[in-house]
């Protein structure tokens, strides 16, 4: 049975979110998201709380360029302004489960929040008179690819969530073609 929104459109998800959670499906199971054994488990947990935690730089480059984009290309900020806003969601989920990094990431992130700067991360420029679409296109692939390769180094819920960040950037590179 098919059923639409009221506007004519079909009812359910869009095809972008379809396809950016066939992304996101495909890398967890690449990362075959198992607990593991018992052994070593603290071990382990550190090493990849560490590996969280170096994502947060990368995340935090996403919403920086977000910002450095609509700096040089006033016209794109109300296009763009939904994705940015899941890029910061992202990185505050990011920093809740990377243990150590949210307490100073927090902080320095309510500090340049309140000033209307981005997280500290610095992400270069767009191009003067260039495509800043077409480069924080590019800015968003790299920082999604990062995500993707820390993913499959990860487990569980961690796995979980860096394949869900890796797949929502997917959808943002896809929303910026």
């Amino acid at each position: 049975m098919s059923t639409s929104l009221p506007d004519g459109s079909p009812a359910g998800f869009s095809r972008r979110r379809l396809l950016a959670g066939a992304a996101g499906l495909a890398v967890l199971a690449a990362a075959g998201c198992t607990a593991g054994d018992g052994g070593g488990a603290a071990a382990q947990t550190s090493a990849q709380d560490d590996r969280l935690a170096a994502q947060l730089p990368v995340q935090e480059a996403v919403v920086a360029a977000y910002d450095a984009a609509v700096a040089a290309d006033p016209a794109l900020g109300g296009e763009v302004a939904p994705l940015a806003e899941q890029a910061r969601t992202q990185l505050e989920r990011l920093r809740a489960a990377a243990p150590g990094a949210a307490a100073s990431s927090s902080e320095s992130s309510s500090e340049s929040s309140s000033s209307g700067s981005s997280s500290g991360a610095s992400a270069p420029a767009p191009p003067a008179g260039g495509d800043v679409r077409g480069w924080l296109r590019e800015q968003v692939a790299a920082a999604a690819a990062g995500h993707t390769a820390a993913c499959v180094e990860a487990s569980g819920a961690r796995a979980a969530l860096l394949g869900a960040v890796a797949a929502g950037l997917r959808g943002h590179e896809a929303a910026l073609a």
